[in-house]
């Protein structure tokens, strides 16, 4: 796999039973980068180690007068140069090829996991871990898999460098073969605990810059409330645990680094005092001596990998732990091997009762913005007990029995399950718009340009969202404040965070309008805007969607009074069906919560105490 090939076709599925075999899947997913990286490496380290053969022989010639064997050493050298700087080259472009190949795999796997789990995900498993497994992690995870290739040329080189010496000059050859081992092992019992320290270290650094950014976003009310000082004690605080963690962490790798200096330097000098004496005494030729010196002082780079390895692999278990708890997540139904045609009809929830007939804009009256939320994401196919563990988990769903099927049925849209629909074909059947949308950055043509019928034009959609004010406000961003400046070009910034809420809503209405799904639920869609707008948006929605079915969850009378239907929920049950002044005149609690009228007789509303 090259770079510019990526993303994959398919990422594949992954071992998440724990996070070495995690590791292992990605690395025998990327069996023929890694050998063409081990040849790389192996041409690389080899060639490095033969300078010293090259160096004795040039020593014994200066030594001997030999000029035929002094120009001999130089082609050798020469030569040996050549490989080197074609095999560093070539096994960096390698490595870094499946380094990145490695974490882009990672994150397409996690991206593919969002998009069947959807908004479950965070239900499950916080945004920050979400965010944190598709960045730092997955950096850690492609480090790890890159090094494996240059640890295994570079044990390789170690392996060969020893026994060659042992071969070569078996008295000081043994010394090296014997030292060898130690000054790469000496090390790993101080890994772990410097890797444990270092990650307390990055959480105690997240939690203080989540303080910091909370403390930023919310200032304006910190200020109100004269609650700045709290904050920044509280960040005060979390910076100095942060930096006492730092210290820790920096006294066990100072002791690492230490160790890396001091075992191979006192190798180095029990080479060179033990030669030395062997020269004395006639054992051994000078260029001998220089031989095994400059093979023990190359072998330093072989080492160094080694090393490398061993941190790589105490940095990318954690990240490989976590990554595998997400991707474990599974949808409690699959989709079924069945062909289904585009699914049209009614849509029905047999759990709350709930029907929305087709074509026809039926809202929804709920006391409760949670339940609504909960019955909203039902509707799209995304139950909030719809995610349990990877078989190898403990967490189960309360309405799930152990190793049993589903215990709540799914939504139909006529009559096929959304469940059993494959993934993309319930997603472009039923579109679920919650009540705090998330805007993109990119233009306001890149906003809209998202899958659709096609039979929606994005200046229809944007008119029926009520959107001129926004586009005039773009118009005058692009080109200052002449307002002659094309609004479908301008950048909206990440978040929307330069539009007031009830702009923001109104474009991720306009989105949503332009997909023109089959199914649409939109929730609360137009609780961020005044009556005035909220009536025209209620009157564009129902031209917009006219012989197509729609689901608005709302409150507002200016909504529920264009609906065809309306439904009122008490709590997860269907309490009551018919249009908005039926209800009012025959239902008491939807007066309770539509009108803000008490309920004669009773303390309850729909799902809500008065």
């Amino acid at each position: 796999m090259q770079i510019h090939n990526l993303p994959y076709r398919d990422p594949g599925k992954p071992d998440v039973r724990s996070g070495a075999r995690f590791l292992v899947w990605l690395f025998r997913h990327q069996l023929g980068g890694q050998a063409k990286a081990l040849g790389w490496g192996l041409l690389n380290q080899l060639a490095i180690a033969g300078l010293a053969v090259g160096t004795g022989i040039a020593v014994q010639a200066v030594v001997d007068r030999d000029g035929r064997g002094l120009a001999l050493a130089g082609l050798l050298i020469a030569g040996l140069g050549i490989a080197i700087a074609l095999g560093d080259a070539m096994v960096h472009r390698a490595t870094v090829t499946n380094w990145i190949t490695a974490a882009a795999r990672v994150q397409q796997l996690l991206a593919r996991k969002t998009a069947e789990l959807g908004s479950v995900l965070t239900r499950r498993v916080a945004a920050g871990e979400v965010i944190t497994v598709s960045t730092s992690d997955a950096e850690k995870i492609g480090w790890f898999v890159e090094v494996v290739s240059r640890f295994v040329a570079a044990a390789t080189t170690v392996l060969i460098v020893c026994t060659a010496l042992v071969i070569y000059q078996p008295a000081l050859g043994v010394v090296v073969a014997i030292g060898f081992p130690v000054v790469a092992l000496a090390v790993l019992p101080l890994l772990p605990h410097a890797s444990h320290r270092a990650d307390v270290q990055r959480e105690k650094a997240g939690y203080a810059t989540e303080l910091a950014a909370d403390t930023v976003a919310g200032l304006r009310v910190l200020r109100g409330i004269g609650g700045e000082e709290l904050f920044l004690n509280r960040y005060r605080a979390a910076s100095q645990e942060v930096r006492g963690a730092a210290v820790r962490s920096a006294r066990t790798w100072s002791l690492i680094s230490a160790v890396q200096v001091l075992l191979p330097g006192a190798l180095m000098l029990t080479v060179v005092a033990y030669g030395a004496k062997l020269a004395l005494d006639g054992r051994i030729t000078v260029g001998e001596l220089v031989t095994v010196y400059s093979a023990v002082l190359l072998a330093q780079h072989p080492m160094r990998a080694v090393e490398e390895m061993a941190l790589a692999y105490s940095y990318s278990q954690p990240s490989a732990k976590r990554a595998a708890r997400v991707l474990a997540l599974e949808r409690s139904v699959t989709a079924t091997d069945g062909d289904h045609s585009r699914p049209t009809g009614d849509l029905y929830d047999p759990v709350t009762g709930l029907l929305a007939p087709e074509g026809l804009l039926t809202a929804v009256v709920c006391g409760d913005p949670d339940v609504a939320g909960t019955l909203a994401e039902r509707l799209g196919g995304h139950p909030a007990g719809d995610v349990v563990a990877a078989p190898d988990g403990d967490e189960r769903e309360p309405d799930r029995a152990p190793g049993g099927p589903a215990a709540v049925p799914s939504v139909r849209l006529g009559e096929v399950p959304l469940d059993e629909l494959p993934l993309d074909e319930a997603r472009t059947a039923v579109l679920v718009q919650d009540k705090e949308p998330v805007l993109l950055s990119g233009t306001l043509r890149e906003l809209l340009d998202v899958p659709s019928s096609g039979r929606v034009s994005a200046s229809d959609a944007l008119g029926a969202a009520q959107c001129s004010d926004v586009l005039d406000a773009l118009a005058r961003a692009s080109t200052g404040t002449d307002g002659t400046g094309d609004p479908m070009e301008t950048p909206i910034t990440e978040r929307g965070r330069s539009l007031s809420g009830g702009q923001r809503q109104r474009l991720a209405l306009a989105r949503s309008l332009v997909t023109d799904p089959e199914v649409l639920v939109l929730d609360e869609p137009t609780s961020a805007v005044d009556s005035h707008t909220e009536a025209r948006i209620a009157a564009g929605i129902r031209q917009l969607r006219d012989a197509r079915t729609t689901v608005v969850l709302a409150s507002s009378p200016l909504l529920l009074d264009l609906a065809d239907r309306v439904v009122l929920m008490d709590g997860d049950t269907v309490a009551a069906v018919g249009t908005h002044r039926e209800l009012l005149r025959s239902e008491p609690r939807y007066r309770a919560v539509v009108a803000r009228e008490p309920e004669s007789g009773t303390e309850r509303t729909a799902g809500v105490p008065v």
